[in-house]
């Protein structure tokens, strides 16, 4: 069976748009704007808090739209696109049940924790709820993921930029990682998180005119759903259609190793411990706008997936062959494609502008995230302590700078990779999951001992690479596809770190209980006792009813692709 190839490595040749004058000056004017932002986010920044969390001072709605830019990476855009036209609506799963009910319980149940504790980040939430070990471990490997994952959103950037535009990689590469060096590096995390709230509705105004453009031409949704069923099969254009256990799919997956690998581990693992987006709510104001931060997020990410998928399944219907030899078009082409035949000169101007716009949005979300924690959690805690506040912002400052030049060099490192979007999600499985686990196993048992923190996070990391690069790419287990593997690493990474996580707790002494208040289930801290803010307490801001309208919202949106 094929292995899955929708991540922007390869784009076919002729795919160079036809820009002017006037889609050049759209961009021009948002690089501008974009600089705008971080010379006035500057002068907020006074305190190393200022730098790195924006001194928790943004409002619910500024913080939700950035979460969800932070994540609507072009990686995914383009990734996602490619998916649909290879699997068709299989690509819901990645949102309504991927991501809405994580970002819910996130929350409703672990932002009190994380915003309660005051903690700065989250591998610091390991500091008091385990012990140093666990915490240098989880900032070691978070560091190293967030450049990872920069480096892969670079380079995405670079391939894009050269098919579409004709400019060469490096050139891409030194610009776009100026531009986020720059504005990041004035500004500190407000700078980032204002971006990426103007990126949010410019990756709009980019994917809605394809979208509807796209279906004009394929006669609408019941023309697009009639030709690729002719085409690719009824299941095609369903969820669950093919996903029985025993069944065989393109996808690789049945609806239990979906639900269990994709919907709860590595769904879970990524959007409740992923510093990148969890930064994001501990920059709001207080802990009602810190909790609402992903659940007015979650609302967005609904509908998104319908920005992304109908240009992907548009993309098969005109090309029924796409992504074989007789096309001439690869699944990545998707979006490229129809930006080519479909949009005219201004508009075309504003689609580039949002996929630059995409990229630069999951960089800098991982930039800002990895300089805040290699600064406070590492620097800060083990290199050099105990200095004037002052010296720690002119550090997360060089760090920026030492992070966007790391992310240059990992850009390569991803080039050699033939999926990207196979590739962030083996990341995922590496990094998150165990982080996950540890969590989750911490948070909810008061027996687990300061020392299973950090055991069990190095058996669900090394388990999950294990699972990946001996059993499945040596061929010992035969697994169908890539992203199938992936489920299946999550899977033995979470169930490895519980394991060992319960085992370490039964030999070594737990913490006194006075110690876990406000981290662990059941008790509480000062700072979740906060008294709500004016309007607040209004009834549609309660995040109870924000986050169970989102699940109930995502699981009515799948009634339509069930049948």
């Amino acid at each position: 069976m094929q292995t899955p190839t929708y991540g922007p490595t390869y784009l076919a040749a002729g795919l160079q748009l036809p820009v002017n004058w006037l889609d050049y000056t759209i961009l021009a004017i948002y690089f501008v704007v974009v600089l705008g932002i971080g010379f006035a986010a500057r002068r907020s920044v006074k305190t190393s808090l200022d730098f790195f969390l924006s001194g928790r001072s943004l409002p619910a709605w500024i913080t939700g739209l950035a979460f969800i830019s932070a994540n609507l990476a072009a990686t995914e855009i383009l990734g996602m696109a490619a998916n649909s036209a290879q699997y068709g609506a299989y690509t819901v799963h990645w949102y309504w049940i991927g991501a809405i009910p994580a970002m819910v319980f996130l929350g409703l149940v672990m932002m009190p924790f994380y915003y309660g504790s005051k903690v700065r980040s989250v591998p610091e939430f390991l500091l008091l709820r385990f012990d140093r070990a666990a915490h240098l471990l989880s900032s070691i490997l978070f560091a190293f993921a967030a450049i990872l994952i920069a480096g892969v959103n670079l380079y995405a950037l670079a391939i894009v930029v050269e098919a579409l535009l004709g400019w060469p990689q490096w050139v891409a590469i030194v610009v776009a990682g100026a531009f986020v060096l720059a504005y990041i590096t004035l500004g500190g995390l407000s700078s980032a998180i204002y971006n990426e709230v103007l990126q949010f509705f410019v990756i709009l105004a980019a994917l809605i005119p394809i979208t509807i453009l796209g279906l004009k031409k394929v006669g609408g949704w019941g023309g697009l759903t009639h030709k690729l069923t002719a085409t690719h099969g009824h299941n095609f254009t369903t969820a669950w259609g093919g996903t029985g256990i025993g069944s065989t799919n393109p996808l690789g997956a049945n609806w239990l190793t979906i639900v269990l690998g994709l919907g709860f581990v590595l769904s879970f693992g990524y959007w409740t411990t992923n510093f990148a987006e969890v930064q994001r709510a501990l920059s709001a104001k207080n802990l009602s706008a810190g909790q609402r931060t992903p659940l007015i997020a979650a609302y967005p990410k609904i509908f998104i997936v319908f920005l992304v998928m109908i240009p992907g399944l548009v993309a098969a219907a005109l090309v029924p062959r796409i992504g074989t030899s007789g096309s001439g078009l690869q699944y990545n082409d998707a979006i490229p494609y129809l930006m080519q035949e479909l949009l005219p000169n201004g508009v075309l101007g504003i689609a580039v502008t949002g996929l630059l716009a995409a990229f630069m949005a999951g960089m800098a979300a991982n930039v800002s995230s990895f300089n805040t924690v290699f600064t406070n959690d590492i620097w800060a805690k083990y290199v050099v302590r105990g200095r004037e506040d002052a010296y720690y912002v002119r550090f997360g400052r060089l760090i920026t700078a030492i992070g966007v030049a790391a992310s240059v060099g990992t850009a390569f490192l991803a080039s050699s990779f033939s999926n990207i979007m196979s590739y962030l999600q083996t990341l995922f499985s590496f990094f998150n999951v165990p982080m996950f686990v540890v969590f989750i196993v911490g948070m909810f048992w008061k027996r687990a001992s300061a020392k299973s923190g950090f055991w069990g996070l190095l058996a669900g990391t090394v388990t999950a690479m294990v699972n990946y690069f001996v059993l499945y790419k040596k061929g010992i287990i035969s697994i169908p596809t890539d992203q199938g593997a992936n489920f299946v690493s999550a899977i033995a990474g979470f169930v490895a770190g519980a394991v060992v996580m319960v085992a370490v707790s039964l030999f070594t002494r737990p913490k006194p209980v006075e110690q876990l208040q406000g981290l662990v289930y059941g008790t509480r801290s000062p700072g979740m006792s906060e008294v709500p803010a004016a309007g607040d307490d209004a009834w549609y801001r309660k995040p109870a009813l924000l986050g169970w309208g989102a699940v109930a919202l995502a699981a009515a949106c799948y009634i339509p692709f069930s049948f």
